[in-house]
């Protein structure tokens, strides 16, 4: 799937548009280009290490493709970047990681966690004007990246636990716990502002940038619709992201459960 639906654009030949003054200031006063730039490049570096480490000749060509368009995403950046003005941070190099498995599937499943809430604020900003169409337009072709790597990454997880050996397999299920809690604790920390390393919060910093007024619970609505469509397309025998998704459900009901309960006591309660 991965290897049959990518798009060869080049980041260099994409049209950024000129873009009103509002809208430009709006653009230059996002804090989240440093993160997002230093984010795609970690993840370029995490995938391509692991790549080294498969020896099934197509699933390698696959990771290295993932590898590729993940380097490609931080090269679109930085054109957006320069082309609207913005000054990054000097960008410092990624070293090879330790724990190469751990490092990969610490990225993927940090990706099934952030695409899910990006493509949700990614509709909002269409939607409320807050990046004008054609920047939106532009930029799409990132976001739908993000929803086949997500795609290729769960069922990656699946195939590799199948075919394991028996007596290995406890193990891996007790990593992929482990990379969770790791991730879990990771954004309560971002969530309460503590400054300590982080691979990815680039979600949590754009959230706050979009003055957009809305409830959390449309806002999960539409990060549940977003990923539904961003994923239906593909072939429905691939396996598709669920955890963050019923996760997301679950907080939705936590947030209206009040309100339903409220009506329910308002009914019931007997006229005097």
């Amino acid at each position: 799937m991965l290897l049959d639906t990518h798009d060869p654009y080049r980041p260099r030949v994409l049209d950024w548009p000129k873009l009103e003054p509002d809208a430009l200031a709006r653009l230059q006063s996002l804090p989240i280009w440093d993160i997002a730039v230093k984010t795609e490049g970690l993840a370029s570096s995490r995938v391509n290490a692991y790549a080294q480490r498969v020896f099934d000749p197509l699933l390698r060509q696959a990771v290295e493709l993932n590898g590729f368009e993940e380097g490609r995403h931080k090269t679109v950046l930085a054109n957006l970047v320069e082309a609207y003005g913005i000054k990054l941070a000097p960008e410092q190099s990624y070293p090879q990681p330790r724990h190469v498995e751990w490092a990969f599937m610490v990225t993927g499943y940090s990706e099934c966690i952030d695409s899910f809430f990006a493509f949700g604020l990614f509709e909002l900003a269409k939607r409320s004007g807050f990046f004008p169409t054609a920047l939106v337009s532009t930029f799409e072709p990132v976001m739908r990246e993000e929803g086949r790597h997500i795609l290729f990454f769960v069922n990656w997880v699946a195939w590799h636990r199948r075919n394991l050996p028996y007596w290995r397999r406890p193990m891996f299920q007790a990593k992929i716990v482990a990379v969770w809690a790791f991730l879990i604790w990771e954004r309560i920390g971002l969530a309460r502002g503590v400054d300590a390393k982080q691979d990815n919060n680039f979600t949590v910093s754009g959230s706050r940038s979009l003055d957009i007024n809305i409830s959390l619970a449309d806002l999960i609505d539409v990060c549940l619709s977003e990923n539904a469509r961003r994923l239906d397309p593909y072939d429905p025998r691939l396996l598709r992201p669920t955890f963050v998704p019923r996760m997301a459900q679950f907080a939705r009901w936590i947030l209206v459960w009040p309100k339903r309960r409220g009506g329910s006591l308002k009914a019931a309660a007997p006229k005097h």
